[in-house]
């Protein structure tokens, strides 16, 4: 008579987690013109502002799955 394998309950480790940053250099040129005008030796004082914001979202999301035929045994490099 042949009996089946005996299956134990699958040993489920903690994830690896990674994180990668990605850098890229680019180039943003300002020009900043300016102008003095003195009438009467008035000085017009001119003030810039500069108000700048920026946000960004990148999300990433990967799945694998090896689902064909019954469960185990898993490559040596599961």
């Amino acid at each position: 008579m042949h009996c089946p394998p005996y299956v134990t309950v699958p040993i489920v480790h903690p994830p690896l987690c990674r994180v990668q940053h990605h850098f890229q250099a680019t180039i943003v040129p300002h020009i900043h013109p300016s102008h003095t005008t003195h009438v009467f030796h008035h000085l017009y004082e001119h003030r810039h502002y500069f108000p700048h914001t920026e946000s960004a979202v990148a999300q990433d999301a990967n799945r694998h799955l090896c689902c064909s035929g019954p469960m185990g045994p898993f490559p040596a490099r599961y």
